[in-house]
């Protein structure tokens, strides 16, 4: 499974929700779709938007956990 890490990343860099949307223009509903890790795909622009935000890369911004297969 991917997960991804934007409210530990917003923690850290101490930004709400609301910041994150005034910073790469991307609707507050999208937003709280990923930080909740509701949704089952991400955008790349939507991505390039909020790895500029959050200054840091896709691997900062993404976790693989491997799924229990037995």
């Amino acid at each position: 499974m991917i997960k991804n890490r934007l409210a530990e990343l917003m923690g850290i860099k101490r930004l709400e929700r609301a910041d994150i949307a005034r910073m790469t223009g991307l609707q507050s509903k999208t937003i709280k779709k990923i930080f909740y890790n509701e949704t089952k795909g991400i955008d790349f622009d939507t991505l390039d938007k909020l790895c500029w935000a959050l200054e840091c890369n896709t691997q900062e911004l993404f976790r693989y956990i491997p799924d229990d297969l037995h």
